[in-house]
């Protein structure tokens, strides 16, 4: 079987696309944006969502799901500055935080492992992405972070927040976060990242896939799900904190200092 679901008058342009192909029991999403290196479009996060939808009806038959950027220098490299262009105050941020938490958490809850490769850059809004995959399986040197302090000014969700201190450490996600470092992929902790050379990167995720697609499909699904309810209720109330970040004039600064390829000047208001 072999499906595929993309936007028929759109490739690799200025809206990108998700690419979801099915062939036996393996899925395969490309983020394909490479100009922009993967940066995620509203048109794009739409078509994650389609494609987990689809995949969450195939359970009996994908037995998982390897998601990876097109172009080879990025898996997704945030999400599209055009997104926030927009944004007046902080409501703003509350509606794009809870719009982005639906396309997440579709990702999240698919029934089958996921695989998550990264060569070059994951970061931002990839960042979060990757981190909700089952399994990572990076390039040497590969970055993974969230520079929000350094370069937009805005934050995260509580949610996402929790879903990398529950995979990363609480140390990791501040360095992160507080100090906007990009880390390589040799330094994050053991067991969140395969750094696998690229001469042996397919080899290596066609190897996992098969073993993957070769265990109980019932207790691979069950298990994740009941691993994803542990950490569900744990999701504090944060819209002060979202509206207080996205109404700032600080996260204007962000966006305009990004946009015209200059430093931020940042205010702490």
């Amino acid at each position: 079987m072999n499906d595929t679901l993309t936007a028929a008058a759109t490739s690799a342009g200025d809206t990108g696309t998700v690419r979801l192909e099915i062939a036996g029991p393996i899925a395969r999403l490309t983020f394909d944006r490479p100009r922009a290196h993967n940066a995620m479009t509203w048109h794009m996060y739409e078509e994650m969502a389609q494609a987990c939808a689809l995949l969450a009806t195939k359970a009996d038959t994908v037995r998982v799901a390897v998601l990876r950027g097109a172009g080879g220098k990025a898996f997704v490299a945030g999400t599209s500055i055009d997104q926030f262009r927009a944004f007046v105050d902080g409501e703003d941020g509350i509606a794009y935080e809870a719009k982005v938490e639906g396309f997440i958490g579709a990702l999240e809850r698919l029934p089958m492992p996921t695989v998550a490769v990264v060569e070059g850059l994951a970061v931002g809004g990839g960042m979060v992405i990757c981190n909700v995959c089952d399994f990572r399986v990076a390039t040497p040197g590969a970055r993974f972070g969230i520079p929000i302090a350094r370069t937009l000014g805005n934050c995260l969700s509580a949610a996402n927040l929790r879903r990398l201190t529950q995979t990363l450490g609480l140390p990791v996600v501040k360095r992160m976060l507080l100090a906007a470092e990009l880390m390589p992929a040799e330094s994050l902790p053991a067991g969140y990242v395969s750094v696998v050379a690229p001469e042996a990167l397919d080899a290596h995720v066609n190897a996992m896939c098969t073993r993957i697609a070769s265990q109980a499909p019932v207790t691979m699904r069950v298990t994740k799900e009941a691993l994803r309810r542990l950490g569900d209720d744990l999701d504090p109330e944060d819209g002060d904190l979202v509206r207080a970040a996205y109404g700032s004039a600080d996260f204007q600064e962000g966006v305009d200092a990004f946009t015209s390829k200059r430093p931020p000047v940042w205010r702490g208001v």
